[in-house]
């Protein structure tokens, strides 16, 4: 019998650079699951998805040279990460519910600047009957008012500031117990409020606006925000979190907040992957989901569609809800 072969220098190669292509996504892929990421890895981590798709790469090339364990570890690491994402493009089945539709619409303004016009044209032609803003500003009130939102949606919980930490909360129906809170990190303002809509029980609704990891030096403040969010209250009553969350899915503080009682409403929906913010300032960068509508577990989640606003470099986030019937 005849020894085997010995490896080749070139053989060496090929392998080495299989492993090499493998382990950037391994790495991500123990982060994701973790909940590893700081610093910089805040940031990368929103990019997740793509890294998903592009989690194929190092096991088509494994294949193709003919590596068995540089392409059994590359599938291993492409269905996590795949199967991390992709039930977001699924929807999930609902709870059984009897009361109303609530259509609900939340956007971020852009320091006042989005498109008043457009979004009352949203709010009315889709029949809106919440509408959650950030950013909002005394002058985004004046011209949201004077194109007839108050006459759409007449009772309100507002909170208009210069620049960006002002938020409001328009709704169709009644409004108690409302305000505004301040976030701790970043100091964005979340109005919040009870809603009475005729057939279901109290709602509580808050336009949510943690701060932005846009530098390492306040990735501590992300995280504050985050943590400070009100968690739902699945023995109690109703709630609603709706709005620039600054996070992903794929941002452990983000599933935390969820695993509390809430439902992200496009995940549900099979909507998880629309992207709501970028590149709208001409950078090169692949949209993100950061915009949510975090409902609680015992509203059905009908169907969540993404609008652009112009002047804004957030898409709306409509979400169609069937609350609980009043007991």
């Amino acid at each position: 019998m005849g020894t085997p072969p010995a490896t080749t220098p070139r053989r060496q190669a090929t392998t080495l650079l299989c492993w090499l292509a493998v382990a950037p996504a391994a790495l991500w892929a123990v982060a994701r699951l973790a909940g590893l990421e700081r610093g910089p890895l805040v940031q990368a981590m929103a990019f997740t998805p793509y890294v998903a798709g592009g989690s194929l790469a190092p096991l088509v090339l494994a294949l193709a040279l003919r590596r068995r364990w540089p392409a059994v570890a590359a599938a291993v690491v492409a269905v996590t990460l795949i199967g991390t994402v992709a039930p977001r493009a699924v929807g999930s089945g609902q709870p059984d519910t009897a009361g109303p539709v609530l259509r609900l619409l939340t956007a971020n303004l852009l320091k006042g600047e989005a498109d008043s016009r457009t979004l009352v044209d949203l709010v009315r032609r889709h029949r809106v009957d919440v509408l959650a803003v950030q950013e909002f500003t005394p002058w985004s009130r004046t011209e949201l008012d004077r194109l007839g939102l108050t006459a759409l949606l007449p009772h309100q919980a507002l909170n208009p500031e210069v620049g960006t930490t002002g938020s409001g909360i328009y709704a169709r129906f009644p409004l108690s117990d409302d305000g505004f809170r301040r976030n701790p990190g970043f100091q964005f303002t979340q109005a919040y409020a009870t809603l009475t809509a005729p057939g279901a029980p109290p709602l509580r609704v808050e336009s949510a606006h943690p701060a932005a990891p846009y530098a390492v030096e306040v990735v501590d403040d992300w995280f504050t925000d985050l943590r400070a969010q009100p968690r739902a209250t699945p023995d109690g009553p109703l709630s609603v979190l709706a709005g620039d969350f600054n996070a992903t899915l794929d941002h452990a503080p983000l599933r935390a907040l969820l695993d509390s009682g809430y439902v992200d409403a496009a995940d549900a929906a099979g909507a998880g992957l629309h992207g709501t913010w970028g590149p709208y300032d001409g950078d090169p960068i692949p949209p993100v989901t950061i915009d949510h509508v975090l409902v609680d577990r015992r509203i059905a989640v009908r169907a969540v569609a993404v609008h652009p606003v112009p002047g804004s470099d957030h898409r709306a986030v409509l979400a169609e809800l069937r609350l609980p019937a009043a007991g």
